[in-house]
């Protein structure tokens, strides 16, 4: 039974985030729904990670098993896209070893977050970004931070239903760029927690518009207090940009 991957982007607008629910419709139902169309299967797909209601993703990795077909494994990506909602595109399709996993394998993820943070933001960019009116200065958002690489305990930056047994994770980068009147906080870590990055990046954003610092960040993570973190920032604003498995899986 030959395993397959697909790096999968969409835009989350509209869907209850990426993993399957009852009612509401996600990204993870609607791949499975265009697999049953495509193949007959019913076929369990499995993601990454599972972005919030509203988070979008460029590079979204998931796979899934199939028993037989006859759409060539290089193809299989263009056919799934021909019953998926125009939300979701399905990027490119590879094979895989049978103990390939998405989540578990792997190494690194990266997300970006969308700041607008000019005068008036434009309509197409409404549901894509975070528009912040407060003038914020980059060099300031990079000083704060600047705290957060290595390994630490976000116990302070995790939402309250979050199940995970343990809180450490260790980050490679958390950096803003500047392009034009967005800013973006290009953030890379071994795993995150739930609704981890939002906190991050409200609390960072909150932080700079008070001029306060890295230290007060620091305070905060080393807390372990929920109550002591800023707002969240909303869920448009943030992509799942990639996700890097080493020499088990590559898309790029």
């Amino acid at each position: 039974m030959p395993r397959i991957a697909l790096l999968v982007s969409y835009d989350g607008t509209s869907f209850a985030g990426w993993q399957r629910q009852k009612n509401d419709p996600t990204v993870q139902q609607a791949l499975e729904n265009s697999l049953k169309k495509l193949t007959g299967q019913t076929i369990n797909i499995h993601g990454s990670g599972r972005t919030d209601a509203g988070v979008h993703a460029t590079g979204q990795v998931a796979h899934f098993d199939l028993k037989d077909s006859n759409i060539p494994t290089e193809k299989i990506h263009l056919a799934i896209n021909s019953h998926l909602p125009r939300e979701i595109s399905v990027l490119k399709a590879c094979g895989v070893d049978g103990d390939f996993h998405s989540r578990y394998d792997a190494k690194k993820r990266q997300y970006g977050y969308y700041i607008f943070n000019g005068p008036v933001l434009p309509a197409p960019y409404r549901d894509h970004c975070f528009a912040v009116r407060h003038p914020l200065n980059l060099k300031t958002l990079n000083s704060i931070a600047s705290v957060l690489t290595g390994i630490h305990d976000f116990s302070s930056f995790a939402a309250a239903g979050d199940k995970s047994e343990s809180k450490v994770r260790e980050l490679f980068q958390a950096h803003f760029i500047r392009r034009g009147d967005f800013l973006i906080f290009k953030i890379q870590g071994n795993a995150f927690l739930w609704k981890m990055v939002r906190s991050l990046t409200g609390t960072i954003i909150d932080l700079c518009k008070k001029d306060r610092g890295s230290q007060e960040l620091l305070e905060i993570l080393k807390s372990k207090d929920r109550d002591n973190v800023g707002p969240t920032a909303p869920p448009g604003g943030l992509f799942l940009e990639n996700v890097d498995y080493g020499s088990k899986c590559s898309f790029y």
